[in-house]
């Protein structure tokens, strides 16, 4: 019997399960791709996730970062060419080099680590979930008094129990070598429904030009991804090659209401399965302080086989409330900007 089954190893997983393993519980972490995984994502830290990071895990090594080293923010250009800048120096990073990095760190603390794990199914049964895994094509189970699921958007866990679907957004980008009249050192993000159904984005990883889109229609996605790139092309003197990488991803659609889902019963979701998400597609600092909330939600509240769920999840809450407000406070400002997001 575990005392906290943890599924997937991003950020908000390996936060949760180091958190928990170093106050001496046992704990299972389950990432269902080998480690290290590709995750489809911008890879900056911002100055919180940053803090979170080495507070908690100790100085980032170098092998993780991609060049340029230092994001300086984020320009926003809106609907109507309108510039917003945000200067917010942070880190450019490689997600599946990071992931693993922390992944480590979590094991060095005494979590029982498993990768090619998936989680199929959960079923709360009197005091456990009891958990069915495949592992390298094995089937059997796992019984833990919690289970935080960080699967990220689409989770298979949090499927299995809302028994529905939330509503996602497809991202899709392309690495090139090429050149363009933007500078490397920002974040570029576009919100001109001329040329995605979310966002279109630019930013350099390691002399690669990423260009990216959002569409909640899947099959659009390469549509809009030219559109863009003609448009970068028209106005940026864009001159960018075949692409030598392709990434498609998924991340929750934030609507106005903002609904956060916390997860119930003896299973909390964090990160992205629980909708957390900044503008812009940023969500290492909210799955971050998700997987730290958590897990102090689980420890305040768990003695021995003594646990109320139900007090876990309202602690867990109560936790994690600035981090939700700040949240909506950020949506409600890009609303501000584009009337997409309002």
């Amino acid at each position: 019997m575990y005392d906290v089954a943890v599924i997937g190893a991003g950020p908000a997983g390996c936060m949760a399960s180091k958190r928990m393993a170093e106050a001496g519980y046992k704990v299972l972490l389950v990432e269902k791709m080998k480690l290290p995984r590709e995750k489809s994502c911008s890879g900056i830290l911002i100055p919180k996730s940053i803090l979170m990071v080495e507070k908690e895990f100790g100085e980032i090594p170098d092998t993780v970062f991609s060049h340029p080293r230092i994001n300086r923010g984020i320009i926003l250009t809106g609907e109507e060419g309108q510039v917003f800048s945000f200067e917010s120096e942070g880190y450019n990073i490689w997600r599946n080099l990071f992931d693993q990095w922390m992944a480590q760190k979590a094991g060095d603390a005494g979590v029982e680590l498993k990768d090619s794990t998936l989680a199929k199914t959960c079923e709360e049964i009197n005091d456990h979930v009891m958990l069915r895994l495949k592992e390298r094509g094995k089937v059997y189970h796992e019984k833990a008094k919690m289970v935080i699921a960080c699967e990220g958007a689409g989770g298979i866990i949090k499927k299995d129990i809302r028994k529905a679907s939330d509503d996602f957004i497809v991202t899709y980008q392309t690495f090139s070598e090429g050149i363009i009249d933007l500078d490397p050192d920002f974040f570029h993000a576009f919100l001109n429904p001329r040329f995605s159904e979310y966002d279109a984005w630019f930013n350099v990883k390691d002399n690669h030009l990423i260009i990216g889109v959002g569409v909640k229609n899947a099959s659009k996605m390469k549509s809009y991804h030219s559109k863009f790139l003609s448009f970068l092309k028209s106005h940026y003197n864009a001159q960018i090659g075949k692409p030598k990488k392709v990434e498609v991803g998924i991340i929750p659609e934030i609507r106005p209401g903002y609904t956060v889902d916390l997860g119930e019963g003896r299973v909390l979701f964090a990160g992205d399965a629980a909708n957390l998400l900044n503008p812009m597609g940023e969500g290492i600092s909210s799955a971050l302080a998700s997987g730290y909330a958590a897990a102090e939600a689980i420890k305040s509240n768990i003695h021995g086989n003594n646990i109320d769920p139900s007090n876990i999840l309202k602690s867990y809450e109560s936790k994690l409330n600035p981090d939700i407000e700040y949240m909506i406070r950020q949506w409600k400002f890009l609303g501000t900007i584009s009337p997409n997001f309002s």
